[in-house]
């Protein structure tokens, strides 16, 4: 028998093509007055029409939402919020967006809605990440959950066939390591196939027909359940790697999930073979490292490190880091194993 604690975490999802328009209903139902609207700068429109649908409730718009949240950034827009007298903010957008809003939550407990427009996950998780002096800290806190998502999949129409191939497989790493995490249970391990299965399914399809909304749906469907294992339990080596090389050598943060997660994989395979079956009938393959791998090249997403900016010498200075702390891997940590998995995903080579 498996013994396991499961913690569900408190949040209200409203799902469906079209349910932007329920965004003053959320408002209201969340008890909240004047909401800050976060976007990055690229957004700005996206934030605009979310601002007219609040009307009265919107104080404001804060466009300089940022990877990897620099505290800088953070500070400014809780200055910004406490200016302006918001009561919640809303945050449009991506994993950078929500994390501005989780920076500003933890701070001064102000209640999150948040809108993804792609398949990050992170809106269904107290996980923040706050970057400073070049390093990359994160934690968890219930208050930087957000109160409620909106999940509507024509707002993910506009986002770019190859962003969405690498935020897809970028929500695919939460559910792989949530199935081998040390704090799993039966019912992550559910939602965690489950997830892995639609988005797997749906970006072959949207690279055939981005407008094809049953597929975007799809997509954002699993990354809702990637999101949900992402916040229930504990991460792994994959998620420390990418965590060292986005907030220390600023790559794009999908992206670099997509590289790494075939070689995390990898490595944790022999350790973990029953997620690592999950993880292949998910995909309809044979090897989970491999199945994973195959879905990011044969759908046009980026497969080494060296062409998204990292350079070969700092590959040694990454080892380094993700080796300075210890935390539950299914493997234990061994540098030289390490540093050539990182070898492997600097140069793109398809695991063994």
């Amino acid at each position: 028998m498996r013994s396991f604690v499961y913690q569900g975490l408190p949040s209200r999802v409203v799902f469906g093509a079209g349910a932007l328009a329920q965004l003053p209903q959320a408002i209201e139902a969340m008890g909240a007055h004047r909401a800050l609207v976060l976007c990055t700068p690229e957004q700005r429109a996206s934030a605009e029409r979310v601002a007219a649908l609040l009307g009265d409730r919107a104080a404001g718009i804060f466009d300089r939402a940022v990877m990897h949240v620099p505290i800088e950034t953070a500070r400014e827009a809780r200055e910004e919020a406490r200016r302006l007298g918001a009561d919640c903010a809303v945050a449009i957008g991506g994993g950078s967006t929500t994390g501005l809003g989780k920076a500003i939550a933890l701070d001064s407990g102000l209640p999150i809605l948040a809108i993804p427009t792609t398949y990050a996950g992170s809106e269904m998780t107290p996980i923040y990440g706050i970057t400073e002096a070049g390093l990359k800290k994160t934690g968890k806190d219930l208050r930087v959950l957000p109160r409620s998502v909106i999940y509507d999949p024509e707002l993910t129409l506009t986002l770019p066939v190859g962003l969405s191939v690498t935020s897809g497989i970028n929500a695919i790493a939460h559910a792989a390591e949530g199935l081998y995490s040390v704090e799993g249970n039966p019912v992550v391990d559910l939602m965690a196939e489950e997830g892995i299965a639609a988005i797997g399914r749906a970006l072959p399809r949207i690279v055939a027909d981005p407008q094809d909304v049953d597929a975007r749906g799809d997509a954002l469907y699993g990354a809702w359940l990637c999101g949900i294992v992402l916040g229930s339990v504990g991460m792994a080596l994959h998620h420390k790697l990418c965590h060292t090389l986005g907030g220390s050598f600023n790559l794009p943060h999908a992206e670099t999930h997509t590289i790494v997660l075939p070689h995390a994989l990898a490595y944790n395979a022999a350790a973990a073979p029953q997620a690592m079956e999950r993880i292949a009938r998910a995909l309809g393959g044979a090897s989970a490292a491999q199945a994973v791998y195959d879905l990011a090249k044969n759908n046009g997403a980026p497969v080494a490190l060296r062409d998204i900016g990292m350079k070969a010498e700092d590959l040694d200075k990454a080892c380094d880091i993700a080796m300075s702390n210890q935390y539950p891997n299914p493997r234990p940590l061994e540098r030289g194993a390490i540093r050539t998995l990182l070898q492997e995903a600097f140069e793109g080579k398809r695991p063994e």
